[in-house]
């Protein structure tokens, strides 16, 4: 990524102003390298084999599942979240068993890994001698050079003949996915072409952390250079949507949406990509 500077923030009527993101501002970033693609199910195998490393999902033995993803014993199946019953904590889900211990990633290593928390992205990161992007790095590589839109390429989430262009919700949420965009959960890294930069699937598929802590008023007071996020907040930045976005209760499958989760926090629709400096 060159060095360089954009507007940063949602200045439409779309913005989700609870999230801060219409407070829109200039930002200059110096030059740095982030992955073209979410890291993979491969490549994390690849950290686990060579450390040892025990995710926190598969520490606590219990991990957020999509109901419709679920694989596993029905004694397993320990009930759904408070206030979002498409969500439900399963005994034995981690980043090998996507959606429980009936599960595996045996035919999806070129797939996003989930199941990571902040923290076992941060572990990833240490030991691939790279780092998560921040909150205005992740937003300016997703925009690929297009000033001012809303998706990584323009600003219609369909093509000119109608295929989608990303990995999202179509039907109604969360009974039925018609599965318009040719995946139910999860897709191939390289599913959908990339942006401008080269990044593939910035938007919908899995959420990415981000390395920054979340404050829906930090773009008020925001650097204008290289803004590092807030300190001590305890939240943490995640962008992109996920294969489950829909309209009806989420639109953040945009450049410009922000989100946040606890650092120790894993679900199935939650991965990361990671950078380096000094390009």
């Amino acid at each position: 990524m060159p060095a360089g500077s954009f507007i940063m923030g949602e200045g439409t009527d779309i913005a989700n102003r609870r999230d801060g993101e219409h407070l829109t501002h200039a930002v200059y970033l110096d030059a740095f390298v982030i992955d073209a693609t979410t890291v993979t199910n491969r490549d994390f195998a690849r950290f686990i084999d060579a450390t040892g490393y025990r995710t926190d999902a598969e520490r606590w033995g219990i991990s957020a599942v999509f109901r419709h993803q679920v694989q596993a014993s029905r004694e397993d199946v320990l009930g759904a979240l408070d206030g979002m019953a498409w969500w439900v904590a399963v005994r034995g889900a981690h980043w090998r068993a996507p959606g429980g211990a009936l599960s595996t990633v045996d035919d999806l290593l070129d797939h996003p890994v989930v199941h990571v928390s902040w923290r076992d992205a941060v572990a990833y990161c240490q030991w691939a001698g790279r780092r998560l992007p921040s909150e205005a790095q992740w937003e300016y590589a997703s925009r690929g050079g297009l000033a001012g839109c809303r998706y990584p390429w323009g600003d219609n989430v369909t093509d000119e003949y109608g295929a989608w262009r990303c990995n999202i919700w179509q039907g109604n949420f969360p009974h039925t996915n018609l599965i318009e965009d040719g995946w139910r959960f999860t897709a191939s890294v390289e599913a959908f072409p990339p942006n401008g930069y080269g990044l593939y699937q910035t938007v919908g598929n899995v959420w990415e952390w981000c390395g920054d802590g979340f404050d829906p008023e930090y773009y008020a007071r925001s650097p204008l250079s290289n803004p590092p996020g807030p300190p001590d907040v305890a939240r943490r930045v995640m962008r992109g949507g996920s294969f489950l976005c829909h309209d009806s209760y989420c639109n953040r499958y945009r450049n410009a949406a922000r989100t946040s989760n606890t650092p120790e926090a894993s679900s199935s629709n939650i991965g990361f990509r990671t950078i380096s400096v000094g390009a």
